[in-house]
């Protein structure tokens, strides 16, 4: 009798044992550990984080409430040696379990790159990298090596012309190749027949079509006036006139806080500068938005082959058939500069 009582005794304290352990260990892989009173936010592993150093910045942060349950479930799972870097989006109240096969494997979150208003490849490269892990040396030392230009069709004159300002969905460990690549393959989808046909219309290869966008864009902030600028570019080009854009003059200058161009400026010898080289610069002077670009290949169709600022500093522009008729404008402009004092 005294045999069965111990016996039904140890079987209650096993049952027992065994319930709480199984609970504890059904807590540990299933209860919820992540983001237990917060959102679900992602989170960034760097290319030299370790499972220690990220252990102890998600527990920092309380993305993880308790971490010894976290690196019991790692280990169990293996992925204290299976760290992979990225951008990683993690749910609230997640389970550990849920959220290291989630890591381990690699299921990352990607980012948003956005790059415009940029006038140099430092600027290019340091936008374009600024969400991602890809290094913004490396990127630059790209768009300035000819012989990797050359493979895509491109020197480092004219690169600027691969990149269709907008905002693209990337993985955080992507390379400064990788996406480079990736910028060429939005630009070879943005060419699209239709965009080709129009530029062999105008004359203009895609590169042409961008160069001459940028000078577009410099010359007006107001998107309905594009194209009649655009228009009358293409009548200089057509005439075989000098384009003689000041926009091109400051870009050779590297002053572009020039409000009024001299004509000791318009001397200086440079591709770039249109008032002394026929056609235009090498490549763009900026990066032109895909409106520019649009108003290029839809530019308006007019004789005017003369333009000058309005002198009411609009943003608007007089355009003008002839020299006289210009000049009657460029005095209006000048005018209005000396009164308020505007001399360089």
């Amino acid at each position: 009798m005294q045999k069965r009582k111990r016996f039904v005794l140890f079987m209650v304290i096993f049952s027992l044992l065994l319930t709480t352990f199984s609970f504890y260990f059904y807590q540990l892989f299933y209860g919820a550990n992540i983001l237990t009173e917060s959102e679900a936010q992602t989170i960034l592993i760097d290319h030299d984080d370790t499972f220690d150093s990220l252990r102890n910045n998600l527990y920092e942060a309380r993305v993880i409430e308790d971490a010894v349950s976290f690196s019991f479930v790692a280990k169990i799972l293996r992925y204290q040696k299976a760290v992979k870097p990225g951008v990683y989006l993690l749910d609230s109240k997640m389970s550990n379990l849920d959220a290291i096969r989630k890591l381990r494997a690699g299921n990352q979150t990607p980012v948003d790159i956005t790059f415009n208003n940029v006038r140099f490849k430092s600027e290019l490269s340091e936008k374009i990298t600024s969400n991602v892990g890809a290094s913004t040396e490396e990127f630059e030392a790209l768009l300035n090596d000819d012989e990797y230009l050359a493979e895509f069709g491109f020197n480092s004159q004219n690169v600027m012309a691969m990149f269709i300002p907008n905002t693209y969905e990337v993985y955080w460990t992507i390379s400064a190749k990788g996406l480079f690549e990736r910028m060429h393959k939005e630009y070879m989808n943005f060419w699209t027949e239709e965009r080709k046909n129009k530029a062999v219309a105008i004359g203009l290869s895609p590169v042409e079509v961008a160069t001459l966008a940028s000078i577009v864009q410099d010359e007006s902030i107001m998107g309905d006036e594009k194209p009649k600028i655009a228009g009358l570019y293409i009548n200089r080009l057509n005439k075989k006139m000098l384009l003689q854009a000041d926009p091109t003059v400051k870009f050779a200058l590297g002053d572009f806080t020039i409000k009024r161009v001299l004509t000791a400026d318009t001397q200086v010898d440079s591709p770039y500068n249109t008032y002394r080289y026929r056609g235009l610069p090498p490549g763009p002077i900026n990066l032109p938005s895909i409106s520019s670009l649009n108003a290029v290949l839809n530019y308006e169709e007019h004789s005017y082959i003369y333009m000058c600022a309005k002198e009411d500093f609009s943003g608007y522009h007089r355009f003008a058939k002839t020299l006289a008729e210009h000049n009657r404008n460029a005095r209006l402009f000048q005018q209005a500069l000396n009164k308020r004092n505007i001399y360089r």
